[in-house]
């Protein structure tokens, strides 16, 4: 009798999530000097080996036209990257990692020598809020034109 119980007991908790009990970190850090960072797109960094996307925001991926205040079109996903990679300025990256996001990149926020990467590609207009946290930051630059929202309202960002 004893062993059946011993049993289903491990059994249950081999089943279990590890963060059950809260012995599993919610949050963790992430960090890389300057020469291990990689700018993927606008919203996603490569930290060494590991893959962050920036939370709370949404940046037009490389490919995608915009049109500038003249009406001419570029790639204003090559001039998000190019945004975020003048907001790091060849400084070490630190991020708070909380959760995942749908293809398993990292998700969370990071900073450059004290400059919040989120909210710093959001003020400069090379990307959209995706959520409250971020929405006033977001009608600023539009206000201002900064940015993406210079010239006309590019595509990816019509809800």
């Amino acid at each position: 009798m004893f062993t059946v119980a011993a049993l289903t007991s491990l059994l249950l908790g081999l089943g279990l999530p590890t963060n059950l009990f809260g012995s599993a970190p919610r949050e963790q850090e992430w960090s890389a000097q300057f020469g291990d960072v990689r700018i993927v797109d606008g919203e996603t960094l490569r930290l060494g080996e590991r893959v962050l996307r920036l939370a709370n925001l949404d940046a037009p991926e490389r490919g995608q036209s915009c049109r500038d205040a003249g009406g001419a079109r570029f790639d204003c996903g090559d001039a998000a990257a190019a945004a975020l990679a003048r907001l790091i300025a060849g400084r070490p990256v630190i991020c708070r990692v909380s959760g995942r996001d749908s293809f398993g990149r990292g998700l969370g926020s990071c900073s450059a020598g004290g400059l919040d990467l989120n909210a710093g590609l959001v003020a400069s207009g090379f990307a959209a809020a995706d959520g409250a946290s971020l929405r006033l930051v977001e009608q600023e630059a539009r206000r201002a034109a900064r940015g993406l929202w210079a010239g006309t309202t590019p595509a990816w960002t019509q809800r």
